[in-house]
């Protein structure tokens, strides 16, 4: 059987509720699958939940500096270089640890800017996006064990040693 059976049903299962709930709620579906995707890359489990939704976090607040700095300062050019400065800051804080998956803090910051500088809204969808994430690897890998779990023979009267006697 397919290693990703499980996977695909606890996360296409998760992935239709989500999409139900957040339209019902009007939650941000699909930051929520951005922050999803940001948990798989940065390698699952307890350090790809962490990893990934403290870079996200990250760079929702870089967003936010960056729309405060353009709104604080007007002259040409100022909102590409608080960008500018923002993906520097970006990069630069991959250096400690819990913030050291680059591309979820560009995806925090885009998301952000996305959604029209919608600060809690985004927050929220992200941290429910991560949850999920770490929701449908649990899932998945119970779905998986269940499927892939080997058949016990049942047992016989016939001499389990392969050797016969005439």
């Amino acid at each position: 059987m397919r290693p990703y059976i499980g996977a695909g049903l606890s996360v296409g299962v998760l992935a239709g509720l989500w999409t139900q709930v957040s339209v019902e709620l009007g939650l941000i579906t699909w930051v929520a699958f951005v922050a999803w995707a940001c948990f798989f890359a940065a390698g699952g489990g307890a350090s790809g939940f962490f990893k990934g939704l403290s870079a996200n976090l990250s760079g929702v607040i870089y967003g936010w500096l960056v729309a405060l700095l353009t709104t604080a300062v007007q002259f040409p050019g100022v909102l590409a270089i608080g960008v500018g400065i923002a993906a520097l800051a970006m990069c630069l804080q991959a250096g400690w640890t819990p913030l050291s998956f680059i591309p979820g803090a560009f995806a925090g910051t885009a998301v952000f800017f996305g959604t029209q500088l919608s600060f809690w809204p985004t927050t929220v969808s992200l941290i429910i996006g991560a949850a999920l994430g770490w929701l449908s690897a649990f899932l998945g890998d119970r779905i998986q064990a269940l499927v892939t779990k080997p058949l016990t023979a049942p047992p016989t009267d016939e001499p389990t040693s392969p050797v016969h006697t005439a």
